[in-house]
């Protein structure tokens, strides 16, 4: 009798292991078999969300503008490539300058930093930007204070310095940390609610399609009998290498060549106001230009109501245009220069 009441425990004590081993075996299959493969197509079925390089369209910091002497005394630039917007503008001498616009940035060497011309700040204002510069014009002192314009003159702050090694005017230098000190010394809103300029598109966009669309392979932006921009298409990675009067545009630190993902080139008037020969222009109503991303070039047509106003650019169909994931130059061409675009 005891030794068939211990058979029996034996076999009950069996059974109740194997009953638990199956409900383990099918709690494993359950998750690897089921919920596995719920996670797995999840995870194969998951939109990864795109997000812009160049710029964060959701941060409020706001950019800061630099004043940035382009007399081929003043090459090489510092810092440019970190700039998501540059403008190219005439000024005296037939000679232009670029600002460039910066945001989000920690950039550690700038330059050089040259003083200010009136029209500029039309472009400061429509990106909500506090300007930097080192000096000014008679118009541009008299404009920045009738338009309350955020600026830091390097004449008076200490967030510029002079580099000994180089020849004055052409070495001034900045930085942003210095910039951004000095402009909550100074007081200025560090952050906006002011839109971006350009309408960027995550997804990489093609001009081949649209109306007029040309091969743009190579550009040559004349300013004047002394400068010229040109840029040539880099098939490979896709952006265009500057280039200035033939040279490569070359970073002072790096020794890299320049490189631009989209280029807008605006045609507009130009003249002198004073007898030292600086410019003036007209860009304020409409006007005709380009649009040129990834080897392609598309005529465009800008609007700009006010100084203070955003440029808007539209295709000739009257379509907003959105522009490729990438950092712009603005070219401002005087109208009476030549455009060259060509395959």
């Amino acid at each position: 009798m005891a030794r068939k009441r211990k058979g029996r425990k034996k076999k009950k004590i069996l059974i109740i292991f194997l009953v638990l081993l199956l409900i383990a075996g099918g709690i494993f299959a359950y998750f690897y078999f089921f919920k596995g493969q719920n996670v797995v197509g999840k995870v194969k079925d998951k939109v990864v969300e795109k997000k812009l390089k160049i710029v964060d369209p959701n941060s409020k910091t706001r950019p800061i503008a630099v004043m940035i002497d382009n007399h081929d005394d003043a090459w090489p630039h510092a810092g440019l490539q970190d700039a998501y917007i540059s403008y190219e503008i005439i000024v005296e001498g037939g000679l232009t300058r670029i600002m460039a616009i910066f945001k989000d940035q920690d950039t550690e060497l700038i330059g050089p930093v040259r003083s200010s011309r009136h029209y500029f700040l039309d472009y400061a204002m429509e990106n909500d930007a506090i300007y930097a510069h080192y000096g000014w014009s008679p118009q541009a002192q008299s404009d920045i204070s009738t338009y309350g314009i955020n600026n830091l003159n390097g004449i008076y702050s200490d967030a510029f310095w002079r580099d000994n090694t180089l020849y004055a005017p052409h070495n001034a230098f900045t930085n942003i940390e210095s910039l951004e000190e000095a402009s909550e010394g100074a007081g200025y809103d560090t952050e906006t609610d002011q839109e971006l300029l350009l309408n960027y598109n995550v997804d990489e966009i093609s001009l081949e399609s649209k109306e007029g669309a040309l091969i743009a392979n190579n550009i040559s932006i004349d300013y004047s009998y002394y400068h010229n921009t040109s840029y040539t298409y880099d098939i490979e990675n896709k952006v265009y290498n500057r280039i200035m009067n033939g040279i490569p545009h070359t970073d002072k630190i790096t020794g890299n060549q320049y490189t631009v993902k989209n280029i807008i080139i605006l045609k507009v008037d130009n003249y002198s106001m004073d007898s030292s020969g600086r410019q003036d222009i007209d860009n304020l109503g409409t006007g005709d230009g380009y649009y040129v991303t990834d080897g392609y070039a598309v005529p465009i047509k800008w609007s700009k109501q006010t100084r203070e106003s955003q440029t808007v650019y539209t295709y000739l169909d009257g379509e907003e245009i959105e522009v490729n994931d990438g950092n712009t130059y603005i070219q401002i061409q005087p109208i009476n220069q030549e455009l060259l675009i060509t395959e």
